[in-house]
Parts: structure tokens; sequence; C-alpha cells
């Protein structure tokens, strides 16, 4: 008779088998029943003379940075350039995401963006934001936990990466 760890490592064979000849959308909507669902959202962090762009938003609590939801068929890049000009009409191009945060408590994933300008813009508020205004990050302390977790998750990504390494 076989052992146990024998026994289950030919039944997890068996299964991706059976996984394997499975058609892809059945597969997918496996996947999906099976995996936490988290949301993704992208930030933009609009900067000019050390100074960043803040909102206050009616369905947020203090201060946040521009940005929101990935919209289906969308990429982060996508969502924040339609989420920048949406919330303060400025047309931008987002680059390179700065820092990506993945937070399992919240199930959410923030990728922020940052966009230098050599001019400070005149700022057209939607009907998203009541109010605007330039502040130093490091001293912005009215902010709801999202836009908290994306200030902490930037004052770490200015620290080289740490190495990666094999573990005993």
């Amino acid at each position: 008779m076989a052992d146990l760890s024998t026994l289950r490592r030919k039944a997890g064979t068996a299964a991706l088998l059976v996984f394997r000849a499975t058609p892809g959308p059945v597969k997918r909507l496996l996947v999906r029943a099976g995996t936490p669902n988290y949301t993704v959202g992208a930030v933009c962090v609009l900067e000019h003379d050390g100074a960043v762009l803040v909102l206050s938003q009616p369905h947020r609590q203090g201060w946040t940075l521009p940005g929101g939801l990935v919209d289906h068929g969308e990429t982060p890049a996508q969502a924040v350039e339609r989420e920048v000009r949406e919330e303060v009409g400025l047309d931008i191009e987002a680059g390179d995401p700065v820092a990506t945060g993945v937070h399992p408590r919240t199930q959410s994933v923030d990728v922020v963006f940052r966009v230098v300008l050599d001019e400070r813009p005149e700022v057209r508020l939607s009907s998203e934001a009541r109010r605007s205004q330039w502040c130093d990050l490091a001293e912005l302390s009215d902010t709801d936990q999202e836009t908290q977790q994306i200030v902490e998750l930037l004052h770490g990504s200015t620290a080289p990466p740490r190495p990666g390494r094999l573990r005993h």
C-alpha cells in the first residue's frame, strides 16, 4: 500500500491533468471561483516644485490623490490617465508605475504613477472633487485609509530594492 504523501501527489497530478483538458473559459471560471477577488486602483502623484495635488472628494474622508479603479479592459496607465482627466481636467501621459502595493486585508491593489510638472497647471475640478490644494506629501496627515496606504507605499519606494535570496 502506498503511503499518504504518494497518494496525495498522484491525486494532485490527476487533478492537474483534468484541469489541463478543461476548456479555457471553464478553467478561468474555476480559477476565479477559487481565488480571492481584488480591486485594482490607479493613482497619480502630480508633483510641482515638491508639492503634490490632493483632492477633497465627497465620497472619501480627508484628502486623496487623483485616481480610481481600473475598468474592465483597461491598463492601470490608461485608467490613471482617464481618472486624472475626469477629476482635474489634465491630460497626462502616465509613464511607468513608481510603486505597486498589494493589500490583502482590503483585497486591493494600488498602482501608483508620478508625473512631475514643469509648471503648476490650472486644475478644473469635476463633480467628483470639491476642493484641491498643493501640499508637501510628507506633511499630509488628513487622509483616508486608502490614501495613507499609498503615501506609505511611496515613502517605501524611495529605498533601493531589497535583493532576493535563497531561504534554507
